[in-house]
C-alpha cells in the first residue's frame, strides 16, 4: 500500500477512535433514534474517507461534527419527524446482574438531567449536548452551529441555569444532584 494510502487509513482510523461514540451520542440527539444515528455517523465516516487529511489539519473533530449536523437535519427533514432524546447509554456496560446503589443514583441523576434538557429550546439542547456530551470546544460549537463563539457561551449559561433552576424546584433536598452538574459543567 502505498504511503499516502496508508497515511489516509490510519488519519480516518484515528477519527473514528477520537469521534465516533460522540458524533452517534449527538446524531441521536437531533433524530431521537440510535439506529438512524449510526446511519448518519457512517455516512459522515463515509464522506471523511473522500477528504484529504491535509486539507482538514486540526479540524478534524469541527469538520465530522458539521457533517454530522447536516446530515441529521437533513434526515429529520426528511422523515418528517422528531423524537425526544431517550436515556441512551452508549458506552459498553457491564451485563445484567448487581450494581452499587450509588451508580443507579447517580444513573437516576443523570436522567433526571437529560430530561431537563431535552425540555430546554432547541438551540440551547444542542450546545449543551456539543459542549458535555461530545466535549467540543466554544470555538468548535460555533463552527459547527454558524452561532458566534459568545452567543454559544450565552446559550450554554442559560440553558445550565434553566436546568439548575428545574432541579432546584423538583428535588430540593437532594444534594447528590450538584455535584454531577458541577462536574458535567468544568
Amino acid at each position: 500500500m502505498p504511503k499516502t494510502e496508508a497515511s489516509s487509513v490510519d488519519f480516518v482510523a484515528l477519527a473514528l477512535d477520537q469521534h465516533q461514540s460522540g458524533l452517534i451520542r449527538y446524531a441521536t440527539s437531533i433524530l431521537g433514534d440510535v439506529e438512524r444515528a449510526r446511519e448518519v455517523v457512517q455516512d459522515t465516516f463515509l464522506k471523511l474517507c473522500q477528504q484529504r487529511p491535509s486539507k482538514l489539519k486540526d479540524h478534524v473533530a469541527q469538520w465530522l461534527f458539521t457533517v454530522c449536523r447536516n446530515r441529521a437535519f437533513d434526515v429529520r427533514k426528511r422523515e418528517q419527524r422528531t423524537q425526544p432524546l431517550t436515556v441512551v447509554d452508549l458506552e459498553t456496560r457491564p451485563g445484567p446482574g448487581p450494581r452499587p446503589l450509588e451508580m443507579l443514583e447517580r444513573e437516576e441523576v443523570i436522567a433526571q438531567v437529560l430530561e431537563f434538557v431535552e425540555g430546554l429550546p432547541e438551540r440551547e439542547r444542542e450546545v449543551i449536548t456539543l459542549k458535555f456530551q461530545c466535549e467540543l470546544s466554544y470555538k468548535e460549537i460555533s463552527a459547527v452551529t454558524d452561532l458566534s463563539v459568545s452567543n454559544v457561551g450565552f446559550l450554554i449559561h442559560n440553558g445550565m441555569k434553566r436546568v439548575r433552576s428545574q432541579i432546584k424546584a423538583t428535588s430540593p433536598s437532594t444534594p447528590s444532584t450538584a455535584p454531577v452538574l458541577a462536574r458535567r459543567s468544568q
